[in-house]
Order: structure tokens, then C-alpha cells, then sequence
């Protein structure tokens, strides 16, 4: 693959130095990314410092102080406990804190290929999820994962966005994947006969609607279901819908134009902490265990999705809110209004006044929110949507990740890196759910890892390889880093919102906490380009059978023809279809050039004696110094269509001018190299030069020719155009009058008719309005 890419792109003479030429998969280069899995294995996240820390800082803060001011909220235990803690117990409590973790992840398992599948090689069935080759039942699975923790970062991902030159859309993919929500935490006591030892803690932004709940909502796959389904008098029911669940994946759950599903636990109640009253306990698979709590407190009156589920399972709607414009409405008039809404399919999701809600009737939403989570005993925090990136494959070709377990369980670094992949005959899955190097006797002897990092992985600070791809002693010397600091314009597509563009920020923040990288963010200015789409309107792909292959289009038309078309085709952020009719266009402006340069050529050698007499044509001139100005500054903000299309207007008017100068020809070879190198450098020589194109630097344009002297205007008469004017651009409007009723079209026009209004647009127009 790398040798079909290089000899693709150096075809097609992407100007790329190739001196800096990196492969991810090379142990020289995974080396460094093994480095720094295990820097962020031991680093934490220091939420007071907001940045990574080591590892042993809070390991010497336990010993001393232990974790009594509950960091974190995982563990609460003194110093003498700590130090009395065995080894293995004291890492899994500091795998809560690592960047690195050990943790479990639900996977989607195919018993029959035995492997993991990722969600775009799983397809819907009648019976559920199957595998896309083959057609075998796919199930969710919870197994053994290592997880970076990015969710440490999120405040800090979404702080940065701010000063980032990205577009709009862009920023809001990532703001609304990060998902910061500021809100409640509130527990509702589980009611199962007298026992009231349990509780569903539910995390909500809208303490204000407390006192409408009317039901509570659990992820099939919650924690408490287990505890709570021997107390449902449904429970082969139930445990049937959260087998099903299982088959689901969870795009497909949380479709919002899916009709929503649940069940009951009938028997088991909770209980409404400002109400007091009993509310039922469902479970629906559109809730996710992942996601906040994995649990939902179903206000029906005010959120559409508890308004569709309530409406379905005739279940209770209380409204507790109402708008501000209708205070002035007695009680009766208030519930009358809210009757229509309900009987009429509507709910209300805006804020306004507290109504049916105790003594915080007449509040307004936003302040109650605060006193209402007081008045149950809630906690105020922060969610995030985003959940820590699991960061493993059940492939064999992934990095080994450098840990290996002793007999007794505790994990060890590898000193010696790069730690390389086994050589074995094969690599097929083990048929257990579990890593690709589980299999190889000779690794898991030495207890090295079995699972292998994600193709992220990789990929995640590549860009800082780059300014020094060979060295062996660091990913990179501080005196390159220092230099080239970080990425001036990224192009990237928009598709790699949430993963490649997240996870690169994630890394390199880290890096630049540990004193690597030397900006905070590696991507300031980010430009997303559109794909190219088949002739057939979709996406390229060799299932479709629709692959436009560059070599055989290089072989055709000529790699100039291919590098102009993609240029010319449309703006540079636009999706757009190739058109193989189209790129004719672009060969017959190359072939346009082409024949220019050979006249000027012929005319060099005409007159070599009085070459210094010799001009360009006044107008051509002036349009070859506003070119280069339009060129340089479209190349800039990457209006490459706009730059092709003003050279080739240039070169028509050069087809027809009198003389062209081979000075001003090169200039416009040297504005069209970027586009078009090949025949750029070629007619460059031809011409007489010793060095190539691309030492030759950038035309200066002269900026006193592009100065305006002179205007042409149009002339109406009512709105009607009747004729054009030149006139000086300093030019006063009682002059311009007088040369606009001299113009034989206007005056014939005129005639004796009464100018009742002269209306003057300077450099444009003149429109006299007369009687009709």
C-alpha cells in the first residue's frame, strides 16, 4: 500500500518532501507510540492543576495523606490503609486514576467468525445484528479492554476550540460529541416491599420538572436490573426484552425515528423524592448504560421522547411548567390550557413558571433548579456525553501494547521498546473474545499483553514525526519542535470530526503537559475538503464498482489535466461529481498554453535584437498583474476554482493579443507551476531558463498599474440601460452628467422629455428618472 500511495502521489507530483516519509506500521517509528501509551500509563489527571501529572504523586500523596478528600468520588481510605493494601489491590484502584486504563467494554462478538466486530461490519437481519460477511449472529458482549481517558481532557477540548480557526460546523460536531451538561444528581429510593436500601440515581438538567416524574427509565443492561428482576412478577418478560436488547446495536436503540420500546418491572416502585409517591420502574433500550447514570427520571408534559413513551404505555402526565406568558391565568385556566396540549400530542419542553410543584409554585425554572435539588438532597455536577476511548483491536496487526503480567497479576512496563509483533504462520482468532495474541504461546508465556492498540493510535501525533522523522533518541528534538511548533493548515475531511481530529487534540495536550509537544494544539487552522464523488452521484467504492483509478486518468489526459480538473471542478469544501466529459475542459486549456508559449518563442527569436522595445499589449499587461494578484491571494484561502478560472481567462486574452513578452509569459507559468508543474517547467526551460520553475519564488504584481483611472458606467433612463460612458474615477457628478446626456443612445431617448430626478451610483451608474 505504501508503494502504490508514493507512486500515485509522485505521479500526480504532489510536492511532498519525501525525505520526511513516515510508515506508522514501522517498528522504528511504533516505537514512540508505544513511548507514549505508556507516558499516559503513568500519568493521572490532576483536576485542581488541570493537567496530567505522574502516576507517583498520587501514589505518595496516598501513602502520606491517603484519599480521604475523596479525589475523584472512587475510593475513600486513610494512609494507614493504603500502606497496608496488597499490590494488586492498589492497582486496580489506580486504574481509576491512569490515562492508560484496564477496564471493560461492551464489544459486538461473533461466536461463528470469533472475533470482535466493529459496528460498520454488522448489518440488520430480521433476527437482529449479523455479520456483514457471512451473514452470522453478532451479540453485544462485555469483555476486557484498555480505555484512554480522555474524558479527563473534555473541558479542556472544548475550552480550546474557541481560538481554533475551524469552521463552525466543525467546533459544533465536537461540542455537542463532548456533550458537557451542568446538572443534578438525584436518588430515588427503590420501593420493594419495606426494603429501602437501594436507589436509582438519575442525573438531570431539569431539577425543575422533578415533581412531574411520573415513571423512571433503566438501561437494560443497568447494574440494579439484576438485583431488581427476582422482585418482578414479569421477570421472564423482562428478561426476555433485555435479550433482545442485546441484539441491538446502539445507533439503532437510540434512532430517533424508531418507535420506542419497553417492559415493566411490575412489582418493583420507586419513590419521587418531592412528591413522596410511588412511580413505576420500566427498563427501554433507548437508554443507554454508558451514557450518565444508564438511568432516566420521564417527565412526559416537558420532553418529547417521555411524552411518545408515556402516550404509548398510558402512563401519567403531570405538567409542572409553564410558559411565562401565562401568569396572569388562574389555576383552572392553567390545567384547562395544558389539557389542550396534551389531548392535542404537544408537550412543553421551554422554561417558565413553576406550577403542581409544592411550595416552589410560581418559581422560575432557572433559580428553582438549584433549591429544588437542595430540598431532595441532590448533588450539583458536570456530565459529559463523550465516554473514554477504548483503545484495542482483536487484530493481530496492531501495536503491542508494551505491558506484560507476572503470575501474580501485577502489570509490569517493558523496558526495551519497540516490543514487536510475534512471527507466526497464522493468525487467525482464537474463537474466545479476547485479544489477537492470546493464541501465540510464546508471548503469552512471557505475559505480554494480548490485546493490540487501535489504528488511532498511530495516527494520533504522526505530525510530530515529521519534523524529525529519523531521530532514535526522542519522538522528536526539542530544538525541531521548538521550531516548526505545530501544524499551520490542516486539511482534513469532516468525517474525522470525532475521532481523528478528537484524539489528536487529546495526545497532544497530553504531550504538551509532559514538556513534548510545544503548543497546546496541533491543528490552529483547519480546512475541510469535499470528496469527489463518482460519476454516478455516489460515494467511490470498489462495491459499487465506480473507482475513478488517477493512474489510468495520468495515462490519458496527463497528470497536469487531472491536478487542473480537481481544482477547477468547484469550490474546495464542496462534494462534488467527476465528470469524465469535463475534464476535456481542463486538457484544452494545458493545450491552450501550450500553443501561447510557442509563439512566444517564435518571437524571442524574431526579435533578440530589440528585445527591450518589445512590450506586452497594454491591457493584456494589466490583466497578467491582476492574475497574479487573484491567483496568489485564492491559493490563500484555497479558492483554487476561482485561481483556474482567472488563468484561464488570462491565457484567452494572451491567444489574442498582439505581443506577449516571454518576461510576462513566465510570470504566468510561474502562478500556473502550482497547478499545473509538469508543462510549467517544461515551457520554463524551453524558454531559457537554467533552473527549474520551482526555484524561481512568486511574481511581485505591480500594484500602480491595477490602479484604476478610469470607469466605464452605465447610463439609464428610468431603470432602462441605454448606454455606457468612460469616465475618470475622480470625475465630479455634474461632469459625468453632462457626458452621459451627450451619449447619442441617451439623447435619442431623452428627447424633450423632463428630468425629475438624477440618481448617481460613483464608478457605476448615472439613472435619470424622467416623466413618462
Amino acid at each position: 500500500n505504501v508503494a502504490t500511495f508514493e507512486k500515485q502521489l509522485s505521479i500526480i507530483g504532489l510536492s511532498y518532501d519525501w525525505s520526511r516519509k513516515i510508515n506508522t506500521t514501522d517498528p522504528d517509528y511504533y516505537k514512540w507510540t508505544q513511548y507514549i501509551f505508556l507516558e499516559l500509563y503513568k500519568h493521572y489527571y490532576d483536576a485542581v492543576l488541570q493537567k496530567a501529572q505522574p502516576i507517583t504523586e498520587l501514589v505518595n500523596r496516598f501513602a502520606k495523606e491517603g484519599n480521604t478528600d475523596n479525589v475523584d468520588g472512587r475510593n475513600v481510605f486513610s494512609a494507614d490503609e493504603w500502606n497496608m493494601m496488597n499490590e494488586i489491590t492498589k492497582q486496580d484502584i489506580l486504574m481509576h486514576y491512569r490515562l492508560a486504563y484496564e477496564g471493560f467494554a461492551e464489544v459486538n462478538w461473533c461466536e461463528k467468525l470469533g472475533t470482535v466486530l466493529a459496528n460498520d461490519e454488522i448489518v440488520d437481519s430480521a433476527n437482529g445484528p449479523v455479520s456483514e460477511r457471512g451473514g452470522h449472529p453478532v451479540e453485544k458482549m462485555r469483555i476486557k479492554q484498555w480505555f484512554m481517558r480522555i474524558t479527563a481532557y473534555a473541558d479542556r477540548l472544548l475550552e480550546g476550540l474557541e481560538a481554533l480557526k475551524w469552521s463552525d460546523h466543525i467546533k459544533e460536531i465536537q461540542k455537542n460529541w463532548i456533550g458537557r451538561s451542568v446538572g443534578s444528581l438525584l436518588s430515588f429510593p427503590i420501593l420493594v416491599g419495606k426494603n429501602m436500601d437501594l436507589n436509582i440515581d438519575v442525573f438531570t438538567t431539569r431539577a425543575d420538572t422533578l415533581f412531574g416524574v411520573t415513571y423512571l427509565v433503566l438501561a437494560p443492561d443497568h447494574k440494579l436490573v439484576a438485583e431488581l428482576l427476582p422482585h418482578a412478577k414479569n421477570a421472564a418478560e423482562v428478561e426476555k426484552y433485555i435479550n433482545d436488547a442485546k441484539k441491538k446495536t446502539a445507533e439503532d436503540r437510540t434512532d430517533a425515528t424508531k418507535i420506542k420500546t419497553g417492559v415493566e418491572l411490575k412489582g418493583v416502585m420507586a419513590m419521587n423524592p418531592a412528591t413522596k409517591q410511588e412511580v413505576p420502574v420500566w427498563i427501554a433500550d433507548y437508554v443507554l448504560n454508558d451514557y450518565a447514570t444508564g438511568a432516566v427520571m420521564a417527565v412526559p408534559a416537558h420532553d418529547e421522547r417521555d411524552f411518545d413513551f408515556a402516550k404509548k404505555y398510558h402512563l401519567p402526565i403531570v405538567c409542572v411548567v409553564t410558559p411565562n406568558d401565562l401568569p396572569a391565568m388562574s389555576g383552572d385556566r392553567v390545567s384547562e390550557t395544558f389539557e389542550k396540549i396534551i389531548s392535542s400530542e404537544m408537550w412543553y419542553t421551554g422554561q417558565g413558571l413553576l406550577r403542581n410543584s409544592g411550595a416552589f409554585d410560581g418559581r422560575g425554572s432557572s433559580d428553582a433548579r438549584q433549591d429544588i435539588t437542595m430540598f431532595v438532597g441532590g448533588t450539583f455536577t458536570t456530565r459529559y456525553k463523550m465516554r473514554d476511548a477504548v483503545f484495542a483491536r482483536q487484530r493481530y496487526w496492531g501495536e503491542p501494547i508494551p505491558l506484560s503480567r507476572d503470575k501474580n497479576g501485577l502489570i509490569h512496563e517493558v523496558k526495551k521498546l519497540p516490543l514487536t509483533l510475534p512471527n507466526v504462520t497464522s493468525y487467525e482468532p482464537t474463537g474466545r473474545a479476547e485479544g489477537p495474541l492470546a493464541g501465540v504461546k510464546a508471548w503469552t508465556d512471557k505475559g505480554f499483553e494480548t490485546n493490540t492498540m487501535p489504528g488511532w493510535a498511530g495516527s494520533s501525533w504522526y505530525f510530530l514525526r515529521y519534523v524529525d522523522p529519523k531521530n532514535k533518541k526522542a519522538l522528536a528534538s526539542n530544538e525541531e519542535l521548538s521550531y516548526w511548533k505545530h501544524v499551520d493548515v490542516y486539511v482534513g475531511g469532516a468525517e474525522h470530526a470525532t475521532g481523528h481530529l478528537l484524539y489528536s487534540r487529546f495526545w497532544n495536550k497530553f504531550l504538551f503537559d509532559i514538556g513534548v509537544a510545544p503548543s497546546d494544539e496541533p491543528f490552529p487552522e483547519l480546512r475541510n475538503q469535499g470528496l469527489i464523488m463518482a460519476s454516478d452521484g455516489r460515494k467511490m467504492s470498489k462495491r459499487w464498482g465506480n473507482v475513478v483509478n488517477p493512474d489510468e486518468v495520468v495515462e490519458t489526459y496527463g497528470a497536469d489535466t487531472l491536478r487542473l480538473y480537481e481544482m477547477f471542478m468547484g469550490p474546495f469544501e464542496d462534494s462534488i461529481a467527476w465528470s469524465t466529459e469535463s475534464i476535456i475542459g481542463s486538457r484544452r486549456f494545458i493545450e491552450r498554453v501550450w500553443k501561447i508559449a510557442q509563439r512566444v518563442i517564435e518571437e524571442k527569436k524574431a526579435t533578440t535584437k530589440i528585445k527591450n522595445t518589445i512590450k506586452t499589449s497594454p491591457e493584456t499587461y494589466k490583466l497578467l498583474q491582476k492574475t497574479i494578484k487573484k491567483v496568489g491571494g485564492d491559493i490563500e484561502s484555497f479558492s483554487f476554482n476561482t485561481a483556474v478560472s482567472a488563468m484561464m481567462i488570462l491565457a484567452n486574452d494572451m491567444e489574442k493579443a498582439d505581443i506577449v513578452t516571454p518576461q510576462d509569459f513566465k510570470m504566468f507559468l510561474q502562478i500556473l507551476s502550482p497547478f499545473a508543474p509538469d508543462v510549467s517547467v517544461e515551457l520554463w526551460v524551453l524558454l531559457g531558463e537554467k533552473k527549474t520553475i520551482q526555484h524561481a519564488g512568486w511574481p511581485t504584481y505591480d500594484e500602480k498599474v491595477l490602479i484604476e483611472t478610469s470607469a466605464r458606467i452605465s447610463v439609464q433612463i428610468n431603470g432602462k440601460m441605454r448606454g455606457m460612458i468612460d469616465v475618470a474615477v475622480d470625475a465630479n457628478k455634474d461632469d459625468i452628467v453632462a457626458m452621459a446626456k451627450m451619449h447619442p443612445d441617451v439623447m435619442r431617448h431623452l428627447g424633450e422629455r423632463e428630468i425629475v430626478k438624477t440618481i448617481h451610483v460613483p464608478n457605476r451608474l448615472i439613472n435619470f428618472v424622467v416623466r413618462e
